[in-house]
């Protein structure tokens, strides 16, 4: 379950570069484009400049680089030509990508383009759940922590927590244990130790947290309809604390807790 230095090393490589396409995506004009272009602009981005393999692809049947997840969608929205991102929308990117046999995953949700206020709160307080989850992260600190700060954070602005997907272990393979839970009681839950390596990807929803699959099998939405969001980060345990393996330039705020 723990990582030596050396993988580590290379998750976070990995991590880097997942960082970056990214940054290619907030450099794009999402307004009219389809999700099944961006998947293409993604996976195009992923082999032939990064050099790297798009490990989404392939994994469990999903036959897309990326989940693209829009408004009511929680997660695993499946990318479509017919379906366009037009100003107002929310739209999660869930992108997983392996370099030199180790896998990063990490998701951002977007806003495009004249987005209301409740939206963009939405996905502002997910955001900072995220962060409260991996603030909590230490060697000697339990999973119940990380659940217990994000659900509070949720809970505090009002929003519910989405109790049918959760966290994982990563590395060699995108799915490794433990689970990592969003929700939980402080002091409970696997004690983390230095080298334990996972995600953290809390799903708030606007209303309810229940959640349906559609008939594809894999988009899975609110039952009532409505907003969800997501942010995701891979993060591992350090002597010190943690360190955020898919960190972006522009989260500063994440830099002082990462070591």
């Amino acid at each position: 379950m723990s990582k030596t230095p050396g993988e580590i090393a290379l998750m976070a490589e990995a991590g880097r570069l997942l960082a970056g396409v990214f940054g290619y995506l907030d450099r794009l004009d999402l307004i009219g484009l389809s999700t099944l272009q961006v998947n293409d602009l993604v996976d195009n981005y992923i082999v032939g400049e990064l050099k790297a393999r798009p490990a989404s692809k392939g994994q469990y049947g999903f036959a897309y680089s990326m989940n693209t997840s829009r408004n009511e969608v929680v997660c695993h929205g499946v990318p479509s030509a017919g379906e366009i991102l037009c100003s107002g929308d929310l739209v999660n990117f869930d992108i997983t990508l392996e370099k030199n046999g180790y896998i990063a995953d990490s998701s951002k949700t977007y806003l495009i383009g004249e987005v209301s206020q409740q939206a963009r709160q939405l996905v502002q307080v997910t955001y900072d759940a995220m962060c409260k989850g991996i603030e909590a992260v230490r060697p000697g600190a339990r999973l119940g922590d990380i659940g217990h700060a994000i659900e509070q954070h949720a809970r505090a602005h009002r929003y519910s927590v989405v109790r049918e997907y959760c966290g994982h272990g990563i590395g060699r393979e995108m799915h490794e244990p433990p689970e990592v839970l969003h929700w939980g009681k402080p002091g409970t839950g696997l004690t983390l130790r230095e080298g334990m390596t996972f995600t953290i990807e809390p799903m708030l929803n606007q209303g309810q947290d229940a959640v349906r699959t559609l008939r594809d099998g894999w988009t899975v939405v609110t039952r009532d309809g409505k907003l969800s969001a997501q942010f995701e980060h891979t993060v591992a345990v350090t002597r010190e604390g943690v360190r955020v393996l898919t960190l972006r330039p522009e989260e500063h705020h994440l830099r002082s807790v990462s070591s």
